[in-house]
Order: C-alpha cells, then structure tokens, then sequence
C-alpha cells in the first residue's frame, strides 16, 4: 500500500519573490489527476544586507536549498514519486532529501546541461546519469502529465502564496 501512495502522489515545489515581504516558497502534493493532498508553504524569507555579504554568490542556493526546499519537503507527510521544481536553484534541495527531484520548463526552453527528456509539452532535467532511475522518473512524469499540465501546479501555488499575504 505505501508504494501505490508513493507511486500515485507527485510534489511542486517553488518559491515566490514578494518585495514587501520576501522570500516565500509552496510545497504542493497531488495525485495522479492533480487533486492536492496536502500544501505547505513557508513564513516568508528576508535576506539582511550582512547575509547576502557573506552568503555571496551561494546565497539563493542556500536559501532555495537548505532553507526553504529543505524545510518544506521535511514537512510533507506523504513520499511522492518526484518532486517537480520550476527553479533552478531549488535544485540545491538535492543533497538535503533522498527523494527525486527534478526542473520542469516549457519545451525548448535554455537552461540546465542535465540529463533531460521531454514530457508532454514540457523538458525534464532529472540531473542523474542513473538510466534506470531516469526511466522510472520519466514514467511517472508521463502518467501524471495524461491529465496534469507539468507546469499548471506552480501557478497554484503562488496564486495560495499571494492569497494569504492578504489576509
């Protein structure tokens, strides 16, 4: 039974620039027909002049990764089958989950020099050279995208991230 969750729930995992109040990111878990299960999203994030000093040029690593991707994933009470991030630098959540995450951009569309594949109308880059690991991904990918724009998720996201600044 824990793998068929497992195999049937895939996570969005993003994050949103406000410049009132900061950094926030959304961790958003679906079925197989995207329906949420769960969401989760952070207080927001405010970088102090001294941190980005320090920080320098791993500061969005360090933030995206370790802070916020971290964070988020460590409170999702489900194991999807992959996490699905449309930043580049939330890919520095890696070393900090044992779960498969990958980049989604629209087709054709620049960017990483990973190992990518095409899914639906959207390029995958899983970031491995494991051909068995990146099958198993790109079969998951292909049932959720049967109903699921790969893409549509993360506009839900920020649309709950920018509904609670509201309130």
């Amino acid at each position: 039974m824990e793998a068929e969750i497992a195999d049937s729930t895939y996570g969005f995992l993003t994050a949103v620039e406000s410049a009132t109040h900061g950094l926030f990111g959304g961790y958003l878990l679906v079925d197989s027909v995207g329906r949420p299960l769960e969401f989760h999203c952070t207080a927001p994030v405010k970088v102090s002049r001294a941190q980005q000093i320090l920080y320098g040029t791993t500061l969005p690593g360090h933030l995206h990764g370790r802070q916020i991707g971290a964070t988020l994933l460590g409170e999702g009470t489900l194991a999807p089958a992959v996490v699905l991030t449309d930043l580049e630098a939330m890919l520095t959540v890696r070393p900090h989950t044992n779960l498969p995450v990958v980049l989604v951009r629209p087709a054709g569309a620049g960017g990483s020099a990973e190992a990518t594949f095409l899914v639906g109308g959207a390029s995958v880059s899983s970031g491995g050279s494991d051909a068995s690991l990146q099958e198993t991904l790109r079969q998951h990918l292909e049932t959720l995208a049967i109903t699921v724009d790969l893409s549509e998720p993360f506009g839900r996201i920020r649309a709950a991230i920018e509904e609670a600044q509201r309130h």
